[in-house]
Order: structure tokens, then C-alpha cells, then sequence
């Protein structure tokens, strides 16, 4: 049996000699080195990362998938080894509940992304200025609240706001998804109306229209926030190429508002795009692989 393994590699490695010589050793790489499944959830700052990390990743020479799923599915894919990381977690407060119930089962490897904020966010125009003022302009803005999908830590976090601001009775949080949410404050801008959407930074939003955030004098939404890179365990020593790639992923929020905003363009493809942008800051990249 020995003999025969020794054959088959044998045979395999010739092949793969071959097929190089033919011009696509890339590929081959890629599938020697194996598989990197990541997870991320439908916002604009991780749709654009996920795509980054995927683009430096495969000129690694991995072939990597990417799946869409809700906050807490990924968190879980995560932890239970359905996927091998995530570069898109919110901590100390957002995604604060995910991450004690799946920590001794992750590895954090660290801040790739720091300053973040939540809040409310609404047109600069308004004269809206502090949550506490929405108790008496709750009509001025429909009674509602424009949120995104319900599993994001964002929305349970402006449950909890309505909850200390005494909002329940007169406002709404309606759940959706980040382009339900822009859509609606986009149609409004172009209205000139009264509108509150749950919003954050990095964001392109901020990017195409004049807004600001509500004052938060509870400080439900807490401070500025960071986000991580989560791998599950095991991967280091699966893939320790990988890991250290994702471990030394970092960038600021200018240079991931600027893939948000390639992405923003009618018909454009993120994936695309974030090889684009990887091609064009090969000095840092070369860095997240640890190669400078």
C-alpha cells in the first residue's frame, strides 16, 4: 500500500510539473495549498474587506469561497469550523453577545480596523440634533426608525436606545437590510425630509451625503469600537500561510472607504474591484503576507 501511495504522489507531482509547464501553475497552487472559506455578513465595510482578503489570499495561491450569512450565523460558522474566519467582527460592543458565546472556541486576531462608531445617523439638514429630542419628532419622522437586517448587534443595540430614551410607545424599528437603509435615505434626501436611519463608520454613505449622527447622552451605543479579524481553531496550524496573512491584515478606514465606494458604482463587481484595488497597493499587501 506503501508502494502504491508513493506511486500516486509520484504520478501527481509529475502532472502538476506538467500542467505548470502549460501556464496555469497559479491554479494549481492554489489548489494544493487548499481551501480558505470565509464568512461575512451583507454590510458594505465587509463586503469589501471579505473581497479584499479573498483577492490577497488567492495570490497567495489558496483557492478561497465566501458566504453571505446574518451576524449571528457567522459568529457560529466561525466558531463550529464551517468556515475558517471572518474579517468583520465589531468589538468590545456590537457584536459583544457573538463573542462571549463562541470565544473558547475562536481565536482573536486582533484589530484590523480601528475608530469605528454606531449610531443614529440623520440628514444634515435636520434639526434633529440629540436622540433624546425624537420623543417630540417622532411624527416628523414617520414614527420610525430605518434599521438593517435583525441579527445585527447594531439593531439590538437601538432596541436597547429606544428602551433607555422611553421611545417604545411612539417609534418603530423596522428591520431590513444596509441597501434597504440607504435606499430609504437616499429617497429622502432627495425629498428634503425627516428621516433616522441606524447607521455606522466606515461607511460610504457618509462618503455621497452630508449627515451627522445623534447625540447619544445615555451612551447606549458606547464608544469608538474596533474591527477584528476572527479565525477559527485549528487554522494556524491547518494553514499557517493563511493565518499569518489574516493576521497581519490591517488598514485604515480612508483606504476601506475607498473599495466601499468602487463598489457603490452602477454594475460594479465587488470582487472585481477589490482586485483592482489589491493590484494597486501591492506595497501593502506584501505586508499582510509578510514578505516586506
Amino acid at each position: 500500500m506503501k508502494t502504491i501511495n508513493a506511486m500516486s504522489r509520484a504520478v501527481r507531482v509529475g502532472s502538476l510539473a506538467m500542467i505548470a509547464g502549460l501556464g496555469i501553475a497559479g491554479s494549481v497552487q492554489a489548489q494544493d495549498k487548499g481551501t480558505v472559506h470565509l464568512a461575512y455578513v451583507e454590510w458594505s465595510d465587509a463586503v469589501a474587506s471579505t473581497n479584499v482578503m479573498r483577492a490577497v489570499l488567492e495570490q497567495a495561491g489558496y483557492e478561497v469561497e465566501t458566504t453571505s450569512l446574518s451576524a449571528a450565523a457567522m459568529w457560529q460558522a466561525v466558531a463550529s469550523g464551517d468556515a475558517d474566519a471572518m474579517t468583520t467582527a465589531w468589538l468590545p460592543t456590537t457584536h459583544e453577545n457573538y463573542y462571549e458565546q463562541t470565544k473558547d472556541e475562536l481565536v482573536d486576531l486582533g484589530v484590523n480596523l480601528d475608530g469605528t462608531k454606531l449610531g443614529l445617523v440623520v440628514p444634515a439638514y435636520t434639526e434633529l440634533d440629540s436622540i433624546d429630542q425624537l420623543d417630540d419628532k417622532a411624527d416628523s419622522i414617520g414614527g420610525e426608525i430605518i434599521g438593517i437586517d435583525p441579527g445585527a448587534g447594531l439593531m439590538s443595540l437601538t432596541e436597547d436606545v429606544l428602551d433607555e430614551y422611553g421611545l417604545e410607545r411612539d417609534i418603530d424599528l423596522r428591520n431590513g437590510s444596509g441597501a434597504t437603509m440607504t435606499a430609504a435615505l437616499q429617497n429622502a434626501i432627495k425629498n428634503q425630509e425627516d428621516i433616522v436611519v441606524t447607521g455606522w463608520t466606515p461607511h460610504w454613505m457618509f462618503a455621497r451625503w452630508d449627515l451627522k449622527y445623534l447625540d447619544d447622552p445615555e451612551n447606549v451605543y458606547g464608544g469608538a469600537e474596533q474591527i477584528h479579524t476572527i479565525a477559527r481553531e485549528g487554522l494556524q496550524e491547518d494553514m499557517p500561510e493563511a493565518y499569518t496573512i489574516l493576521d497581519n491584515f490591517n488598514w485604515t478606514s480612508e483606504e476601506l472607504g475607498e473599495v466601499m465606494l468602487m463598489n457603490q458604482e452602477e454594475g460594479s463587481d465587488p470582487y472585481e474591484n477589490a482586485k483592482a484595488w489589491v493590484e494597486e497597493n501591492q506595497e501593502m499587501v506584501q505586508e499582510w503576507m509578510g514578505k516586506s
